[in-house]
């Protein structure tokens, strides 16, 4: 995920650029930073991946730590979330946009967090020059993430066990994408209905891969999606950016976990601003990548990512007798 600085700002928009040499930055600045919440990131996701409570005999509780589940958890995700930021940040530099590296977003969180981070996303400090770097900036970052989240997910469905599925079975239960439905009919087979896939840290780290590729190739505003159709849509990308917003506001019906991200496609604005040189044609070939980052969206999405009905949530929040 790129996140804007002033260039994209809409305070600029129209003004004339005077592009004159950066004000030097400190170690700290260009990658001490980025580096320390790397590794809290690491850290984050390592203990949330490999944290167990083991009930003993006595019903006492007790925390352990497996290592190596969190050690696939941290190689699984953070191998997707690096790949995605990085495509977007080499494709900066090879456009010669001033961009940060990724900034890594720890979340450890107990019994909030599901993976041990929020993801990640560079900050975008210059211009960009036209739509062609619009395009390829944008699109980058899920292709490369899409990449290698693909053999990740073919581990993790390895990894995973078909076990019956009891009446008062714990645990989170996740909608499929078509990518995960694919290749978990590929290695099980069919699998019934009275049976469920339980996946280990690498199918987990697969699907939050696939979930966020689907997020940020929504067609909306400075998302990645949304780079992308301004770059080949450019005079339908506001129209297209609102339909997709309020088609957050409606997937609120398949489930109250889409309520926060409704919100914030909606802070983040619709409108998408202008590169330096909106005239530029954009090449015929980036319409056949531009389709296929259409497809990656498409087997990637699920309108009910976290199986959380609205019953479910009046019952955690205690309102279940409004319902009656």
């Amino acid at each position: 995920m790129s996140v804007p600085g002033p260039a994209l700002d809409p305070r600029y928009w129209g003004t004339a650029w005077t592009l004159g040499p950066a004000p030097p930055r400190s170690a700290w600045q260009r990658w001490g930073r980025h580096l320390a919440l790397f590794l809290l990131t690491v850290a984050s996701v390592f203990l949330v991946g490999g944290l167990r409570t083991i009930v003993l005999p006595d019903h006492e509780s007790l925390l352990a730590l497996d290592v190596a589940d969190g050690l696939r958890l941290v190689l699984g995700l953070l191998g997707i979330l690096l790949a995605h930021e990085m495509g977007h940040y080499l494709a900066a530099r090879y456009y010669r946009v001033d961009a940060t590296l990724p900034f890594f977003i720890p979340f450890p969180i107990p019994g909030m967090s599901l993976v041990g981070t929020l993801g990640a996303f560079i900050r975008i400090r210059g211009p960009i020059p036209h739509r062609r770097a619009l395009f390829d900036i944008g699109v980058a970052g899920p292709l490369a993430g899409f990449l290698v989240c693909v053999p990740v997910l073919w581990l993790g469905i390895h990894e995973a066990t078909v076990q019956p599925l009891l009446p008062d079975a714990g645990g989170m239960f996740f909608g499929e994408p078509l990518a995960f439905q694919w290749v978990a009919r590929i290695v099980h087979g069919p699998i019934p209905d009275d049976r469920t896939l339980v996946m280990g840290q690498l199918g987990l780290a697969a699907w939050f891969g696939l979930f966020v590729t689907a997020l940020n190739l929504m067609p909306i505003g400075q998302l990645d999606g949304g780079h992308v159709v301004y770059a080949l849509l450019r005079r339908k990308a506001h129209l297209i950016s609102r339909v997709g917003s309020w088609v957050c506001v409606a997937l609120i019906y398949f489930s109250p976990s889409w309520i926060l991200w409704a919100v914030l496609v909606r802070v983040l604005g619709r409108r998408h601003p202008a590169t330096l040189d909106d005239e530029a044609p954009v090449g015929r070939g980036r319409v056949w990548v531009g389709l296929l980052a259409l497809a990656v969206f498409v087997v990637c999405f699920v309108p009910n990512p976290i199986v959380f009905h609205w019953h479910d949530f009046f019952e955690a929040m205690g309102l279940d007798k409004l319902l009656h």
